[in-house]
């Protein structure tokens, strides 16, 4: 089971509440101290304003950017808020102003480009304990401003880096989501083909096998009658088999069902010896190309004769099907079929090829190794 990723918004939203709080820690007890302690309405009136415009200013800079909505001007911004912050130590009278100065280092590498945000913060990281010092800070808070901007600046850079992976793994997710249900929508409309184009075909064929005897042979009427029903029973099991993704096949009784249709239709055609010990994995791919091999041969030319021949060794199984009809095929009359047996056949690790061979004839090969590829199915 994959594990559930929040929506973007709602990361984003809770970085940018939890840094906000964050933040409030190196400002807030400074203005409480100017309310409480030294009783300053008017420094700490002042001083509110001044954080709120700070958090709001910050807050807003770290959302555009975890929304991928960088602007220029966003450099004005982070100008803006480390002048407030460099100033409050400056206005206010309590010396915990004095970590105010840390709060632009997280977003120097959140606004600025690396190539631009590196020797920013490396200034910065030497200018904020020298500034701290001529205050007259506590000598920890300066050493706590040499360690503590370097390391703000790169959590503001991991943590919309962060931001911006689980954005994109999600959008992956979604991606794959998409491909896998149009790969799978591509085998069911390509194994739905070949299924009932195969076998409506031969309906159609042997009814009108059935209309040319229905005045003069009675009997032979009937069989072609029953061969209809046959027909249409075996087309409902494998629509129900393809629709369930378990269809197997067998290359032997497709290219004697193969055979049996040419033949039918007045096409001359023995089915070939087939080796009982054949790889199981070869089965199902050139029963395929035996379905669509026939259904084209009936569909799109006027052959008189077809060969089959399938080949066997130590390197794979091979089956060619040549057919007198090439000359006689419309061109661009190929259908769909054809792409969709390449299709499968490679993703099987063989090799397809069809197409006129220049001497009248036209000729489908396909080949599949001995051993399966590795995630075939």
């Amino acid at each position: 089971m994959q594990p559930w990723i929040p929506r973007p918004t709602a990361i984003a939203a809770t970085i940018v509440g939890m840094t906000v709080l964050t933040l409030s820690g190196f400002m807030v007890p400074a203005l409480w101290n100017e309310a409480v302690a030294a009783r300053d309405a008017a420094g700490f009136a002042a001083g509110l304003v001044g954080v709120a415009a700070v958090f709001a200013g910050y807050a807003r800079l770290l959302w555009l950017n975890l929304m991928r909505r960088t602007r220029p001007a966003h450099r004005l911004g982070l100008a803006a808020i480390a002048l407030a912050c460099w100033t409050a130590p400056l206005l206010g009278a309590d010396q915990g102003w004095g970590n105010a100065l840390l709060v632009p280092s997280g977003l120097i590498a959140v606004v600025l480009p690396v190539r631009e945000a590196v020797p920013v913060a490396a200034a910065a990281t030497v200018l904020t304990p020298v500034y701290g010092m001529l205050l007259g800070l506590p000598a920890l808070t300066v050493l706590y401003e040499v360690t503590g901007v370097p390391l703000g600046a790169f959590s503001g850079y991991v943590t919309v880096w962060l931001f911006h992976v689980v954005q994109e793994l999600r959008e992956a997710r979604a991606e794959l989501a998409r491909s896998a249900v149009g790969e799978e929508r591509q085998r069911f409309a390509r194994d739905l083909h070949d299924v009932l184009g195969h076998s409506l075909q031969a309906v159609a064929l042997r009814a009108e096998v059935a209309e040319r005897f229905l005045d003069r042979d009675g009997g032979r009427v009937r069989k072609e009658l029953a061969e209809i029903q046959r027909i249409a029973r075996e087309s409902v099991r494998d629509v129900r088999e393809v629709v369930r993704g378990y269809r197997a096949t067998s290359l032997a009784a497709e290219l004697a069902g193969m055979s049996a249709v040419l033949r039918a239709a007045g096409i001359r055609c023995d089915p070939p010896e087939v080796s009982p010990a054949l790889p199981a994995h070869v089965h199902e791919p050139l029963g395929w190309v035996a379905r669509e091999a026939a259904t084209n041969v009936l569909r799109h030319s006027t052959a008189t004769w077809c060969e089959i021949g399938v080949r066997a060794d130590g390197g794979g199984v091979r089956v060619e099907i040549v057919n007198d009809g090439a000359a006689r095929r419309s061109a661009g009359d190929a259908g769909s079929g054809l792409p969709g047996l390449a299709e499968r056949i490679a993703a099987a690790g063989g090799e397809f090829h069809a197409g006129p061979a220049g001497d009248g004839t036209f000729r489908v090969t396909a080949a599949l190794p001995a051993a399966p590829v590795e995630g075939d199915a």
